[in-house]
């Protein structure tokens, strides 16, 4: 007998090329470790939200924006409180870069790209 699936919770992640190819590299399985300069990962809650910053900031910033999405181990999930980041659908979670490794760790399936903005 096969153990059930566990519950997931679905985030979406805005990202620029660079951070994707990382991505690619992991089997589209996990997310790359922060640099120094981000001590915090911050999946969001909701995809119109993801695809704002996309759109908005990483075309800006890269030529080119994606916006992935990705199933997390509910239980798991639930502790990391849901940070208000603006308005009242801009919804983040804020993983320190010290417990990526574990977040990834409870990721279900791929990590797959929904998006692209140029």
């Amino acid at each position: 007998m096969t153990s059930p699936r566990p519950t997931t919770t679905t985030l979406w992640r805005p990202t620029g090329p660079e951070e994707l190819a990382l991505v690619r590299e992991l089997n589209w399985r996990a997310w790359p470790p922060r640099l120094p300069e981000q001590p915090i990962f911050y999946p969001v809650l909701n995809e119109d939200y993801a695809v704002k910053i996309a759109r908005d900031w990483n075309v800006k910033h890269s030529g080119v924006g994606y916006v992935t999405r990705f199933e997390v181990d509910a239980e798991f999930v639930r502790r990391y409180p849901v940070q208000q980041a603006g308005g009242r659908t801009i919804l983040e979670l804020w993983v320190p870069a010290e417990e990526l490794d574990e977040f990834n760790a409870h990721i279900i399936g791929e990590i797959e790209v929904v998006h692209e903005f140029r």
